[in-house]
């Protein structure tokens, strides 16, 4: 009998650690093996191509390449925008329902969280055309009123642009794991602190903020390695403008590489230097806010 309930819980995360093997870590691996090897031709004449081990010679290559670095930096601007938008709104939000004297919950939490349940893509799609000129409604409404309709995909305002359509996306997500976090509070503090003459602003900033911090440092790591994966927006709105170029940020540089210049040793290798950088600026993120954390915790 004892035996039966050792062998349970194994037998219960056996389906979860074969999906994971499966799905990650032999991709993971996959992806590492492709990395060291190349193709090069042997014999003489025509000779026959052959896959060969080479070491760390498509790292190297994919380190010089300067359209990574140029799609990298393009990449963090663009995460200047998008991050600090995300996590203030999804903050905002969840404070403004959580609020005593806020009507219209149920409703408000749906209609933040329902843009979550779009596909990037679709998203991006939508998001297009209205940044579209030629059908664009706001373009259309600034003309209706005699002002020249704004330029959405400027060289500048394509990093507005693009945050929006994530922003729009993944503020839901971010809301409700903040507001289910508000939840769990016990109501007696914010009782105490009223009893105390603490207004709700005092509350909110002084009180739920500071109980947050496990939260935010989720959905701020979160929203940082979304920031590291941005492919859908670019790649969609790609079509609809020049100013997108095909390697605009690193995961678009990597798809280039792989199936486009037909490069996958290059590419994978590419690919296994940004889940590295994800993992470190991660891990980053976290020793941050654990500092914070710690510091303020004494």
């Amino acid at each position: 009998m004892s035996g039966k309930r050792t062998r349970a819980p194994y037998l219960m995360a056996a389906p979860a650690l074969i999906l994971f093997v499966v799905f990650i870590l032999v991709p993971i691996g996959y992806a590492v093996w492709l990395s060291l090897h190349n193709m090069r031709v042997r014999g003489s004449g025509l000779g026959i191509r052959t896959e060969v081990f080479v070491g760390l010679e498509n790292y190297l290559e994919a380190i010089q390449d300067s359209a990574l670095y140029e799609a990298a930096q393009r990449m963090l601007a663009y995460g200047l925008v998008m991050v600090p938008a995300t996590m203030g709104l999804a903050l905002l939000f969840a404070l403004l329902l959580d609020a005593p004297r806020v009507g219209g919950k149920r409703a408000s939490r749906v209609t933040i969280f329902l843009p979550y349940a779009v596909p990037g893509v679709i998203a991006s799609l939508l998001w297009g055309f209205i940044y579209l000129p030629a059908v664009s409604p706001i373009g259309a409404a600034f003309e209706a009123i005699g002002l020249d309709a704004p330029d959405f995909f400027g060289d500048v305002s394509i990093f507005f642009s693009v945050a929006n359509i994530a922003v729009w996306g993944s503020v839901g997500f971010n809301m409700v794991v903040l507001y289910t976090q508000l939840r769990a509070i016990p109501k007696e503090l914010y009782e105490a602190a009223r009893l105390d003459g603490a207004s709700e602003w005092r509350i909110a900033l002084g009180v739920k903020v500071p109980l947050l911090r496990p939260a935010l440092t989720m959905t701020s790591v979160f929203t940082l390695i979304g920031m590291l994966q941005v492919f859908s927006e670019p790649a969609t709105l790609r079509p609809m403008t020049n100013t997108i170029t095909q390697d605009w940020v690193p995961l678009m540089r990597i798809y280039q590489q792989a199936f486009i210049d037909n490069d996958i040793y290059l590419g994978a290798a590419s690919s296994v230097l940004l889940a590295g950088a994800t993992v470190l600026l991660s891990l980053g993120a976290l020793g941050v806010f654990r500092a914070r954390s710690t510091r303020s915790g004494r």
